[in-house]
């Protein structure tokens, strides 16, 4: 998800959400404790680490305010200027914890080296899901069999695209033709670009 809400690049009232990792949910929300703690460990992951490191690295604001535990509609999110949500009566299990972040960041690293970034724009909003659905590991197809996806090939960039157009819709300034229009439009430089890493995780 990544939300703008003015700020250097920002777009007020522009939100795009991570969507739970399993649409079958089993078990129960975890307790706001149990969450807090879970984003606590989710900062010892050698990915959020890194991320971290290269935020740094490039002159961006990181923490201890960037990420949040809150309660809200979908997994988790991020806003310019307001740093990343990770959304508690949603997670279920730490490595739900450790995507969401991980999916924020990039679009946190994307917001602070993209000079020009600006959410309302439906290319930048998709160039920056592209990024954070194929580099996060949220389209690992562990992760598709879990949700009920069972293509054996092609399953990962098919993931994405799907992922990338539900967040998409959810902007105010793209519509789901914009949006579609954008995702076929940036694909192959933001599927491409492994920015921070050397290559796709």
């Amino acid at each position: 998800m990544a939300e703008g809400q003015g700020g250097a690049g920002g777009a007020a009232g522009v939100r795009a959400e991570a969507e739970s990792s399993s649409e079958r949910r089993t078990q129960p929300a975890m307790s706001r404790e149990d969450c807090v703690a879970g984003i606590r460990s989710a900062l010892k992951h050698p990915t959020v680490r890194f991320l971290r490191e290269q935020m740094e690295k490039a002159g961006c604001k990181v923490f201890p305010s960037l990420i949040l535990a809150a309660n809200c509609s979908s997994a988790g999110g991020y806003g310019s200027g307001e740093g990343i949500k990770v959304c508690c009566n949603h997670m279920t299990l730490q490595d739900e914890i450790n995507q969401v972040i991980i999916h924020e960041m990039i679009h946190a690293y994307d917001d602070c080296v993209g000079k020009n970034m600006d959410w309302k724009n439906c290319a930048h909003h998709a160039c920056s899901e592209i990024r954070a659905n194929h580099l996060s590991g949220d389209c690992h197809y562990k992760r598709e069999l879990l949700r009920g996806f069972m293509k054996i090939r092609g399953h990962e960039q098919d993931c994405v695209r799907r992922r990338a157009l539900m967040s998409l819709k959810n902007n105010p300034y793209c519509s789901e033709a914009a949006a579609k229009d954008a995702i076929e439009a940036v694909w192959n430089i933001c599927y491409n670009d492994t920015r921070p890493f050397d290559r796709a995780p």
